[in-house]
């Protein structure tokens, strides 16, 4: 899984044909990150063909919103995104959000029950991998509990006003890949004075500074853009070094805040 991906879908600031067909054809992006929510994969399917990449050179993610969940919704929705996307199966397929919203039944129940679908989703090989998104310690440890396979990613809001440390322990420790997406707060951090300070010295961007210290904190990154000239901007951030003591400065930033969802009030 590369360390870079390319969120080149979401449900708020649309869709851009072009930018995805640039990010994969003229930046090299090959991790491109998607939602049934979002609305976008039978768009990302043109985009794909358009490109010319071939797709086993591309590793495509997709979620499963909470109204597919539950054992036969989770199989279902599985090849209804493989249809839309045009593929026979998914690299990545993700539980979205930990909330079930199923009237008399418990987050928990729910969110097992769909798990074992995933699980069966895995060993068919229709989802080489599987994972959760917006999933906290407690939900990972009670799916621990109650499943067979450990989720091989989480993926969670992470940036400089929001660093999970401890969550991002406990997923390494059991081989858990942590996913980090907003890695600039949705705008927040770029106007920060400590990151505008570090972009002048460093002669970036405030948004490549985030990146960059996302990056050097182990995390596989997610930025989104619909603009060509942002996406290469992103991406120009293998060729320097935050030093050390810089990152510590933004890993005091930390907050608490979040610019995305909560999932701190779901059990």
């Amino acid at each position: 899984m590369p360390i870079l991906e390319f969120l080149g879908t979401s449900h708020q600031g649309g869709y851009s044909h072009d930018a995805v067909v640039h990010a994969i054809r003229n930046c090299g992006i090959r991790h491109i990150d998607t939602a049934k929510r979002y609305g976008c994969e039978s768009l990302l399917q043109k985009a794909i063909k358009e490109s010319g990449v071939k797709r086993e050179d591309l590793w495509l993610t997709t979620k499963l919103w909470y109204s597919d969940y539950g054992y036969e919704n989770t199989k279902r929705a599985c090849l209804e995104s493989c249809e839309r996307l045009g593929v026979e199966y998914l690299d990545l397929f993700l539980i979205h959000w930990p909330d079930a919203q199923v009237p008399g039944r418990s987050n928990r129940e729910v969110r097992a029950e769909t798990w074992r679908a995933m699980e069966e989703l895995y060993e068919k090989g229709l989802c080489r991998s599987i994972g959760v998104s917006n999933f906290l310690i407690s939900h990972l440890e009670q799916l621990k509990e109650d499943c067979v396979i450990t989720p091989h990613v989480d993926q969670v809001e992470y940036h400089p006003f929001q660093r999970p440390q401890e969550l991002v322990d406990y997923c390494r420790s059991r081989d858990i890949v942590f996913e980090g997406y907003c890695p600039l707060a949705k705008g927040e951090a770029l106007t920060h004075p400590s990151i505008v300070q570090l972009a002048k010295k460093y002669g970036r961007t405030p948004a490549q500074i985030c990146i960059r210290w996302s990056i050097q904190n182990g995390i596989v990154t997610i930025p989104k853009s619909t603009k060509a000239e942002r996406i290469e901007e992103n991406c120009k951030v293998f060729d320097f070094t935050i030093a050390e003591d810089d990152v510590e400065v933004l890993n005091g930033l930390h907050d608490g805040r979040h610019v995305s969802w909560d999932p701190s009030l779901v059990v």
